[in-house]
């Protein structure tokens, strides 16, 4: 009987890992035009699902600088330059405010649910 629950556990714990890692999608935030544009549209939020991932793209002819300060998700990006992305993963539920250290009208909020 022991074996029995050991491998049922084992089988539990693959399970639970594997299923989170699945089912998480990249979204794709442009920087254009100094706004945050998802699928050609400027947005001033998005809400994603826990485990998500946002990949922030500059299509500007300039750097971006994307940014938290949020409690739930502190990140810098740092500067890159056109035709560059770079990757967040949001792995708590809540809101995250994300802003451009280099253009201050740059601003939009992620909901995680």
């Amino acid at each position: 009987m022991n074996r029995y629950v050991y491998i049922l556990s084992l089988f539990i714990c693959w399970a639970a890992v594997f299923s989170s890692t699945v089912y998480a999608d990249e979204f794709i935030v442009a920087q254009n035009n100094k706004t945050f544009k998802k699928d050609g549209k400027k947005i001033e939020s998005i809400t994603i699902k826990k485990g998500d991932t946002i990949r922030f793209k500059n299509e500007d002819p300039f750097f971006h600088n994307i940014f938290s300060l949020s409690d739930l998700k502190t990140f810098d990006l740092g500067s890159f330059p056109k035709g560059q992305s770079k990757t967040v993963v949001f792995d708590k539920a809540g809101t995250v405010e994300v802003e451009c250290a280099i253009h201050p009208e740059m601003y939009m909020e992620v909901t995680i649910e």
